[in-house]
């Protein structure tokens, strides 16, 4: 639930002092024995001083908020801890702008059921307008 997310984002932020911009969620699809997680595109307004600490601390946050989480996360048992790939500057806003997606009507989902927007924000991480 977004609910779950931002509030836990907000408290990550909080602890560590930083604070978001825009974010979206996507699953990590289980794959052979591989487990299951999930990713992550920030873009932070100031970026935390440690991503790796900033990615611990929110999963934990996410635990304690969201039980069903917490207990899909327990010893690693369906999902791996989630991966955080911090967005370039205005990533989002270039993306909604190359896909003539601009304004109050156009967003970027938070959470996804597939990787849809993740993968292609992903390959647009790297083009720059």
């Amino acid at each position: 639930m977004i609910e779950n997310t931002d509030k836990a984002l907000a408290k990550t932020c909080l602890a560590l002092n930083c604070e978001v911009i825009d974010y979206t969620v996507a699953p990590i699809f289980m794959e052979n024995k591989e487990k299951g997680a999930h990713e992550w595109v920030i873009e932070f307004k100031k970026k935390p001083e440690n991503i790796l600490e900033f990615s611990t601390l929110l999963d934990k946050n996410i635990q304690e908020i969201n039980s069903d989480y917490e207990a899909k996360r327990h010893n690693n048992m369906t999902l791996n801890p989630l991966v955080v790939n911090v967005a370039r500057v205005n990533l989002f806003y270039d993306w909604l702008k190359e896909n003539d997606k601009l304004g109050g009507q156009h967003k970027i989902p938070r959470l996804s059921n597939d990787r849809k927007y993740i993968d292609t924000l992903l390959k647009f991480q790297v083009y720059q307008i």
